[in-house]
């Protein structure tokens, strides 16, 4: 707890920053001189103008303390411990104000002018922690510090934007599913849409407990090689895409999380998204696209409503070129050849899936010890009914999985993946709900949910009841 001096200071503490303001600005007007050196009078007049906000705001911060002996707030009454002075970040840069704490017979302290303003974390008031929030998703906090500093309003260290996303991580989980139903009852669902698309993927992630020596131990102890993504693990990514009549996409829903074992709380969120969606427009056909991972079909047959199923048609293409490869040599001319031609079939031919399979079973015929080979017409055969691609582009339908390849780069890989960037879950998932909710266009409402939890309302108690004493006595500086 920091015990401070005196309210905001400005240049001239014996004039208050708005009246200086007031003065500049009647000089600049009754002035017909031009303005020789322009940055240095745009740096001067937003310094005033920041003061004389930080001024304000200290003002009107300072009328909700509370300076009596008891309160009460959601039916616990909490005596007053300690006042003392206090900096909160606000948009424009520190404010500090005097403010009582308050304190029950379990310990537990409370600030009343924090609850009624919303402050966040006990630092950040509510504009400034919104705008910070929303930088912290989008650039490191080192970044966003230089950021700041060249914007000359507000000034947090680096440390407390690393903290904040975090924070607010711990605050969103704690109401994840009520959060998320709020979240989903206000969604609406684009008039045009006639398809919605869910798709699931995942990107690796580099982890700070991802028991990084032990595996490369291992690896050693194992006679492998210790080259690779030791110490990753694979953060998920879920997206519900909304498309017309043309097929053109209309919207999309992104979620992120990070490494959960068979992406359980990724794959129930999507699940109740989508149940909102179609309580809301019944009539939309549903598309279930993703790459061949076996744990994302199951998902998709077993957990989501009745839907056209179809494997991504750029990891078939893979496949299929992988397989002419093996049977006629790597980047041959005949290899490309026959891709060209077969890439065509799958794609535009009713059927075209068979014509592969049976094309690839040749081969295989002809080089039956290419284990490989092999391998690569299961995968067409295992998928053969996910492969209608045909019949998917004459109905206008999805046949790729482009939106949630993207949603692996944007949510994760561009935010997460710089140099150096290890992580742990809590605040690696407070990065990827920030990002999720402002790729969605769903940050301000986001934003509204967790801002509620730092208010609460604060009730005034009869001066007859007997105060706590902390055994430290008050201090009042």
């Amino acid at each position: 707890m920091e015990v401070c001096q005196p309210l905001t200071k400005v240049a001239n503490d014996s004039c208050p920053a708005i009246d200086q303001l007031q003065q500049k600005l009647t000089l600049l007007r009754q002035s017909n001189n031009p303005i020789q050196h322009f940055e240095d009078h745009e740096n001067e007049i937003h310094s005033l103008f920041i003061q004389a906000e930080r001024e304000i705001l200290a003002e009107e911060l300072q009328k909700l303390d509370i300076n009596k002996a008891s309160v009460e707030v959601n039916g616990v009454v909490y005596h007053q411990a300690l006042r003392s002075y206090q900096t909160y970040q606000s948009a424009a840069g520190p404010v500090r104000v005097l403010r009582s704490l308050y304190r029950n017979a379990g310990d537990k302290c409370i600030v009343p002018l924090e609850l009624k303003a919303g402050v966040v974390e006990g630092y950040w008031l509510p504009k400034a922690a919104k705008q910070a929030a929303w930088m912290v998703a989008q650039l490191p906090p080192a970044d966003v510090k230089s950021l700041l500093d060249l914007m000359g309003n507000m000034s947090p260290s680096t440390s407390s934007l690393a903290r904040l996303p975090k924070k607010l991580n711990e605050q969103w989980e704690q109401h994840l599913d009520p959060f998320e139903t709020l979240l989903a009852e206000n969604l609406t669902v684009p008039p045009d849409a006639v398809t919605v698309a869910a798709s699931l993927d995942g990107v690796m992630l580099p982890m700070k407990d991802g028991k990084r020596q032990e595996k490369r131990e291992k690896s050693v102890a194992d006679g492998k090689r210790t080259r690779g993504p030791a110490g990753c693990q694979e953060a998920s990514c879920g997206t519900l895409s909304f498309y017309d009549d043309q097929g053109d996409r209309l919207s999309t829903i992104r979620m992120g999380r990070m490494p959960e074992s068979k992406k359980a709380t990724l794959k129930k969120s999507l699940s109740n998204l989508l149940d909102k969606v179609l309580q809301q427009k019944p009539n939309l056909t549903l598309v279930k696209v993703a790459d061949g991972a076996r744990d994302n079909w199951t998902y998709f047959t077993k957990e989501l409503p009745e839907g056209e199923e179809i494997v991504d048609y750029y990891h078939a293409a893979e496949h299929l070129k992988k397989a002419f490869d093996l049977a006629y040599g790597e980047n041959s001319a005949k290899s490309k050849e026959k891709f060209s031609t077969y890439r065509h079939i799958l794609k535009e031919e009713p059927g075209g899936v068979e014509k592969i399979i049976k094309a690839l079973a040749y081969q295989h015929s002809k080089h039956p010890r290419r284990s490989k080979l092999k391998t690569e017409l299961k995968y067409f055969r295992k998928n053969r009914l996910r492969m209608n691609y045909a019949e998917h582009l004459s109905r206008n339908l999805p046949i790729g999985s482009g939106v949630i390849e993207a949603s692996c780069k944007t949510l994760v890989t561009q935010r997460m993946k710089c140099s150096g960037m290890r992580w742990r879950c809590p605040g690696g998932q407070g990065i990827l709900t920030l990002r999720s909710l402002i790729q969605s266009g769903w940050f301000d409402c986001g934003w509204m949910l967790l801002s509620v939890t730092y208010r609460a309302k604060v009730n005034m108690v009869s001066d007859n009841v007997i105060p706590f004493s902390s055994g430290k006595g008050d201090i009042e500086r």
